[in-house]
Formats: C-alpha cells, structure tokens, sequence
C-alpha cells in the first residue's frame, strides 16, 4: 500500500489518486469502517464475502472473481478474503469533482457495492500503471496517477458482467440507425422494447439516455461532413436526420458553442487522404502515397 498527498493543482485535474495496494493470499477481513473518499477494490483471483451495509440482518455475500467491491465515502464497509482459498485484489483509494460526473454516467455505482466482472485484467493493469508509478522520486506521480484511475473507471464500466452481454447489442443497432428520422419510441418498437425498457438498456450501457446517445453519434457525423466536405448545411442536415435545416443548427449551435457554418470555416482544412466513414486501424493506418502529399 502507498499513500499519496496530491496537491491542490492535482485537484483540479478531476479525480486524484489517494493511494494504490495489491495483495494476495487469506488477508485478514476489513472493516466495519467508513471512509471519506471512494475506492474501487478489484477481485482477481479466489474468493471471499462482503457484508452489505443495507442489509438489516448483515448476511454475508459470497464474492467470487472477478468482482469489484465499490466503497463509497460515509457508507460503512466490511469485507475480507476466504480463510482457507483467500484471494487477489487490488485496490485504488480517489477522489475529486469529476466522480459526479462519472457517477452520472453509470461508471460508478453507488447503490451497487458488489460488482461480478467479465475481466479483471484490464483494471488490474491500471491499477498496476499507478503502482509502477508510484517509484521514488517521480516528478509526474500525481498526474499519471490521476490519469491511471480515469483508465480505471473506463475499464471497470466495459468488464461490467450484467452490461456487456446484452449492452452492446442494442447501442450497435441505435448508432446504425441514428440517422434514421425516428423517435426513442421508434427505435424501442424495432428493438421489440418499451420506451422505459430502451431508456433503462442505453443507460446500463451507455450511461445517458437513447436521445443523448443519437444525437451525439448525429452531431459528431455533422461535425466530419461540416470540415470534410463542401455540402451545404441543409444537406448536412438531413444526411444526420434533420430534415429542418433550421432547427439542426440551432441544435448544432446550442450542443457544439458555434454555429454550423462558423465550425466548418474553423475546422474544414484540406487532408491528403480525404475523410472516411469509418475508424481506421490503429495498427494499420492509412498509407498517403507521396504523389497525393506533393501536390
């Protein structure tokens, strides 16, 4: 376990590392105690239990890794290792303004101490970016602490074992017909979902409701063929499902700080190898011939 003090420009920053710990073995149990910052303690290996503060009756809960257990400032927490299997966990004490946001955004739960995982590897590696970072005599310690738990947070959200089966599925199909003019209650009726039912899934997998997810795939398509292309506004419009010109640049204009005509003479600049409608590779990028970058 190491303990870090980051100051008050890491504070700004968002979240700050408080500390960083990895064990294994029949640890000795935890708690009941109460903190006044959150940790997020990734179960990698073995098994053990966890008593929910909300039960009246204080029954033990089998953890089985993976799992995260979520402990939350003000909540009482206790828990420990099997006895005879024991297990392996690694933890991250944090803290700072950005945790409301990424409460908001269904990353942290805090109604939800007891999380099974798909995969604990790619926490734990965060977790293990902290720790390396934690050597003596770093001058960056805090800040890529910092960094590491926002890493942190990302990975958790995506190893979500309730989330990633049956998430994926329905935010595929929404970005796929994003650009269809269709209502929530349109794409809920294609899904064989109610409203309530399709606001529920996005917000499990996405942490925002179907409208802001759309609307975000909406405008950021906008965005590529605002700097990309020389289509006028209106056709930008009703290539994102705007079949007002109108009211897309109002909506344009209110989420994105500019007006669409105003983003495209700050943005639009000539790329070699043109725009494509898809994420390059990053193992693979794209080849620019040198005959296209001479001219």
């Amino acid at each position: 376990m190491r303990h870090f003090t980051p100051g008050p420009v890491h504070h700004r920053l968002g979240l700050v590392c408080l500390g960083v710990g990895m064990q294994h073995g029949a640890l000795p149990p935890v708690g009941p105690r109460t903190l006044d910052h959150h940790v997020a303690v990734v179960v990698s290996g073995g098994r053990g239990w966890y008593v929910d503060p909300r039960d009246p009756e204080g029954a033990r809960q089998e953890v089985v890794a993976p799992a995260l257990l979520w402990i939350v400032p003000g909540v009482p927490h206790h828990f420990g290792a099997d006895p005879r299997e024991g297990w392996d966990e690694s933890f991250v004490d944090f803290t700072g303004s950005a945790v409301t946001a990424y409460t908001e955004l269904g990353c942290i739960e805090p109604g939800r101490p007891l999380v099974p995982l798909t995969d604990a590897d790619p926490a734990r590696a965060a977790i293990a970016r902290v720790a390396r970072a934690a050597r003596p005599g770093n001058p960056l310690l805090e800040v890529e602490a910092a960094a590491a738990v926002h890493e942190l947070l990302v990975a958790l959200r995506r190893a979500r074992a309730d989330t990633t089966a049956d998430g994926a599925p329905v935010l595929e199909a929404l970005a796929r017909d994003a650009f269809l003019p269709l209502s929530v209650a349109d794409h809920a009726a294609r899904h064989g979902m109610t409203p309530a039912e399709l606001r529920a899934a996005v917000r499990r997998s996405a942490g925002c409701s179907p409208k802001d997810y759309l609307l975000g795939i909406r405008l950021g398509r906008a965005k590529e063929l605002l700097a990309g292309t020389q289509l006028p506004v209106s056709t930008v419009a009703r290539r994102v499902g705007y079949d007002d010109p109108a009211y897309f640049s109002r909506l344009f204009t209110r989420r994105v700080g500019t007006p669409p005509i105003h983003f495209r003479a700050t943005q639009s600049r000539k790329v070699p190898g043109g725009y494509a409608g898809r994420v390059p590779d990053p193992d693979h990028p794209p080849t620019i011939p040198c005959s296209r970058l001479s001219g």
